[in-house]
């Protein structure tokens, strides 16, 4: 079957599953993610990747799905808060989140997870950040740090110091 001019062919690995698809080349991958393949794990919050309430986990790495565009994902391993784990069997952070009661309204708690999923493997690989003191040795998990490395996810609610904690909580596991 031809495609349409102005479209393209995108597979994506979403959460395990092989998931393929025809759109505009303009679709940014949230929008193929919600509104094409019906994943709402990542949330629509400013659609200027200022939030972080869109942010999943692309081959592993976090990115804001609203400044990417799905044909440039082609390809890709995209992981949700929704395929860190099921329900009963939740992800180490996810768990924390639960634990530390770390949401209220709960609308950027799925990019915040994904996000803080990314961080502690950045930390683990020994990036550094803006406040990372030593450049050359693995960073040290502070409040500081945490703080730093989750700037670009926002809460509305305000539930910083429980989002500290909860990514505390996971690192120390």
């Amino acid at each position: 079957m031809t495609q349409p001019k102005g479209h393209s062919e995108v597979t994506l690995e979403v959460d395990g599953r092989q998931r393929s698809l025809c759109i505009d080349n303009r679709v940014t991958l949230l929008d193929a993610l919600r509104e094409h393949l019906g994943v709402t794990a990542p949330k629509k919050g400013c659609d200027h990747g200022q939030c972080g309430s869109c942010t999943v986990l692309r081959d592993g790495r976090r990115v804001t799905t609203c400044l990417t565009f799905a044909v440039a994902a082609d390809g890709a391993r995209i992981t949700t808060a929704a395929g860190l784990g099921p329900p009963d069997d939740l992800h180490p952070v996810a768990q924390a989140f639960q634990d530390e009661d770390a949401f209220q309204c709960g609308y950027c708690t799925p990019g915040q997870i994904c996000s803080a999923v990314g961080m502690l493997d950045e930390v683990k690989a020994g990036t550094p950040s803006f406040v990372s003191e030593d450049l050359d040795a693995t960073p040290e998990l502070t409040d500081d740090e945490i703080r730093e490395r989750m700037s670009g996810n926002l809460c509305r609610c305000a539930a910083y110091p429980n989002i500290v904690a909860a990514i505390e909580q996971a690192a120390a596991t």
